[in-house]
């Protein structure tokens, strides 16, 4: 690709061939993590740092190597690591009941058309809303003031010691989960408890993953999500099942199947409420600051003069011709889905009225969502609130051209129908979140915006690639909870579940909107609690109703360690905050608990591919440990997550500590 002529026009390395490997591989990796993380808690995990830290590890050994070129790797794959969001939707195709599993090709195609289609939505907005802008995009600065540091010459060590906490994180909480697959260690703790006609459950998952995930979601998040789960658990649960579970043979069981389909709905309620006041709260900063974004930027086109090295974007022709072009291939998509189906006789008219949707609706969402992360960061953004309100739009677009299906066969079609199409709207929402931070990253280490671009939509290829056989490993070999045939172990989905479930509400009924009313209800009160706290106590109090409706939502088994990683995450920043470089030492901590996270999420994968292969519920699990050893492995499970707990935090303090020895020694 040929750059538009520059004043300032250099041959440092940047776009390298070294860097996109590089990127891919690390792609490969986060994106396979945040999948299963996703799928497992609702949650996905922020790659830009890591991914800066694993590449300038790595680029050190190149003596040529420049801060711009470890940009490129880490929007490669913070770029991959976000269209990974696109569980919260795809999912849902299962969960219906339309898809058994994910053909490769068309789940590869909606994540690459509709990320690329992302990253053309908002190359226009740069100037406006990242050079053109005073919006903070916290995590863009962030991501560049760590490239800077690690681009020090001093900074070799540092790195190294990043890459070092990542690894042990990685390797503690793989070593963790295989000790649980075995059986030698108890992956869960609990017991369902009867409480005269009624009861409750009590338990905890001993995943280091979920530690992780707390550290870097922090105590208010955490704190707002326990007392979700003990609304559920200590009100909800104990309610919907008095009566219920007096003669139950099977007390865990009965608990379990009044979670999923009463309290689990009600979660449902409070998610939905919190992501819509969530949008509703930022949209009028947004709509003001692109007003003035695109005021101050008027006149600021590039005909007729040269153009800076660092404001080259991709041309202006040619994102149009390319969105343009894309819905061709949208298109293809949609009558390829289509086909063959209870709603084949109206596809000229379905596809048309999609792609006119996915046209307009993504200029939209892109705006949005990129302000969004300017605004609040993107690893903050309410996308899944856009998710739930595209999929509403949607349905009723659906409902308002082809009407209520006459079998529910033909109902079921529709549903499937507005999912993949919000699918593609998804794709762009997170792509468009996640582009402007990594610009404003590029901005501020004098990055060339088109090569930014080009590498933004290499790492959606690499995503695509791989989302498919990793979601097909997932359905394999746990299932989702609420799909035909889930299992005990099935996957939470919170997302993809919620959306589906409004989908099926506004084209096919058969949705209890009384339970949603309810969840809906709590949500107002702890909205209102949320906002009469925040100025009351001048910021320092909050109560995030997203994270209380997730506390809802989820198994206790998954929620209550969030906490406790918050709790530990907050014990660790505040003696970070003491020592020489405060933010060294608490990057150390944020990267140890990055290394938690993909360390078991991968092993997850890896045994969802044995299971998958094996055929087996068990397939690790030794044949000689049997029932009689269950209080062995709590002990043994209680004990081993604490001990590698307070171990790998040990070790974050030690290499803060030795980096401070060496600053002062130099």
């Amino acid at each position: 690709m040929s750059a538009p002529h520059a004043i300032k026009q250099t041959s440092l390395k940047e776009l390298t061939l070294r860097g996109i490997v590089i990127g891919g591989i690390i792609t490969l990796v986060f994106t396979a993590a945040n999948v299963y993380l996703g799928l497992k808690v609702g949650l996905t995990f922020a790659t830009s740092i890591p991914a800066a830290v694993i590449s300038m590890a790595i680029l050190r050994f190149w003596s040529d190597h420049t801060v711009q070129e470890n940009n490129i790797v880490q929007t490669i794959a913070s770029a991959a690591g976000t269209l990974s969001a696109v569980i919260f939707v795809l999912p849902g195709l299962v969960i219906v009941g339309w898809w058994s599993g994910f053909p490769y090709w068309q789940t590869m195609f909606v994540c690459a058309v509709g990320g690329a289609l992302g990253v053309m939505y908002s190359i226009p907005l740069r100037r406006a809303l990242v050079t053109g802008s005073d919006l903070p995009y916290p995590e863009g600065v962030a991501g560049a003031e760590i490239l800077k540091v690690g681009d020090a010459k001093d900074a070799g060590q540092d790195n190294k010691r990043g890459l070092l906490a990542i690894t042990w994180g990685a390797l503690a909480s793989a070593a963790m989960t295989l000790l649980g697959y075995l059986k030698v260690t108890a992956s869960e703790v609990g017991a369902a408890l009867k409480i005269g006609s009624t009861g409750t459950m009590l338990s905890t998952s001993l995943s280091l993953a979920l530690v992780g995930v707390g550290h870097l979601v922090g105590m208010t998040v955490g704190i707002a999500m326990l007392i979700g789960m003990l609304l559920s658990y200590g009100v909800l649960l104990p309610l919907y099942a008095d009566g219920s579970v007096e003669d139950a043979e099977d007390l865990t069981e009965a608990l379990s199947t009044i979670f999923k389909n009463d309290v689990r709905f009600i979660g449902a309620g409070v998610m939905a409420v919190a992501a819509i006041w969530t949008l509703v709260k930022i949209m009028g900063p947004i709509a003001r600051g692109i007003k003035e974004s695109l005021r101050a930027s008027r006149g600021a086109g590039d005909v007729g003069r040269e153009i800076e090295r660092t404001e080259q974007d991709i041309p202006g022709t040619w994102v149009i011709v390319s969105i343009v072009a894309a819905m061709i291939p949208i298109a293809g998509l949609l009558w390829w889905f289509i086909r063959g189906t209870q709603i084949e006789h109206n596809t000229a008219t379905l596809i048309a009225v999609s792609v006119l949707f996915i046209l307009l609706a993504g200029l939209l969402v892109a705006a949005v969502c990129g302000y969004m992360a300017g605004l609040i960061g993107a690893s903050n953004s309410p996308v899944s609130g856009v998710g739930l309100l595209v999929v509403v739009v949607t349905a009723v677009v659906i409902l308002a051209v082809h009407g209520r299906g006459a079998t529910v066969q033909e109902n079921t079609a529709l549903i499937a129908f507005a999912l993949f199409t919000s699918a593609i709207v998804f794709c762009i929402a997170t792509i468009s979140n996640d582009n402007l931070q990594d610009l404003k990253t590029g901005q501020l280490v004098e990055a060339t915006p088109w090569k930014q671009q080009v590498a933004l939509i290499i790492g959606v290829v690499f995503g695509a690639l791989v989302i498919p056989p990793v979601l097909q490993l997932m359905q394999n070999s746990f299932g989702f909870q609420g799909a035909p045939g889930a299992g005990p172990d099935a996957l939470a989905a919170p997302q993809a579940s919620l959306i589906s479930s409004l989908a099926k509400g506004v084209l096919g009924g058969g949705i209890d909107w009384k339970l949603l009313g309810i969840g809906a209800v709590i949500g107002v009160v702890v909205i209102v609690i949320d906002e009469v706290a925040r100025p009351a106590s001048k910021g320092k109090l909050a109560l995030p109703p997203l994270a209380v409706g997730m506390g809802i939502y989820l198994p206790a088994a998954l929620t209550i360690l969030i906490p406790i990683g918050g709790l530990a995450g907050f014990l660790y920043n505040r003696w970070a905050s003491k020592q020489a470089d405060a933010e060294r030492a608490k990057r150390f901590g944020t990267l140890a608990a990055t290394g938690l996270i993909v360390g078991e999420s991968l092993f997850g994968v890896v045994y969802a591919g044995i299971a998958g292969a094996t055929g087996l519920d068990s397939p690790l699990a030794l044949p000689f440990i049997g029932q009689g050893y269950t209080p062995v492995a709590n002990v043994l499970g209680v004990a081993f997550f604490a001990g590698a707990s307070w171990l790998l935090y040990r070790f974050a303090r030690k290499i803060s500590r030795d980096s401070d020895r060496e600053s002062a020694s130099m």
